[in-house]
């Protein structure tokens, strides 16, 4: 999700909620303790230089049980925040303690965030020998109707 559509969301929600990978809902006393850009300067395997910037929201839940954070108090950080990114439209993502920290990508469903899961990459796999995933397909669905190969009178043989 790009930091536009997530303010665009906010917008139009009173309360805030997060719901972890697994489901459960990150408790509703959580507080915003970072609203920030994260940039990685790196080479990949290919030798390849690549810059990636986030918008990145520290999500932290502490002994207030009372506390409730809401979507106009996170707009009102994010505009004191938005001079970092110098108005580009980022990718955003969460950081939220588990075992360790984990970082998050965001997407919404029904009004409520969903912490994403991220997936690690090779960005060059070509350089790496890593063969090309191919696309499965049913051969079930490859003599569908209307097709005109392979059946009788059928141009491909």
């Amino acid at each position: 999700m790009k930091i536009t559509e997530f303010k665009s969301t906010l917008e139009g929600l009173q309360n805030l909620s997060f719901v972890q990978p697994n489901g459960a809902p990150v408790p509703a006393h959580f507080h915003i303790t970072e609203a920030g850009l994260t940039t990685r300067h790196f080479i990949d395997c290919g030798g390849v230089e690549r810059i990636e910037q986030r918008v990145v929201f520290q999500l932290w839940v502490a002994d207030d049980t009372e506390h409730r954070l809401l979507s106009s108090k996170l707009l009102s950080i994010i505009n004191k925040a938005e001079h970092l990114w110098s108005g580009q439209n980022l990718e955003v993502e969460a950081e939220y303690q588990g075992l360790t920290i984990g970082r998050f990508g965001i997407e919404v469903d029904y009004g409520m965030f969903m912490l994403v899961p991220k997936q690690t990459d090779c960005l060059a796999k070509d350089k790496c020998g890593i063969p090309e995933v191919k696309q499965k397909v049913n051969l079930s669905e490859l003599g569908s109707a209307g097709s005109s190969c392979c059946t009788p009178g059928g141009t491909c043989c």
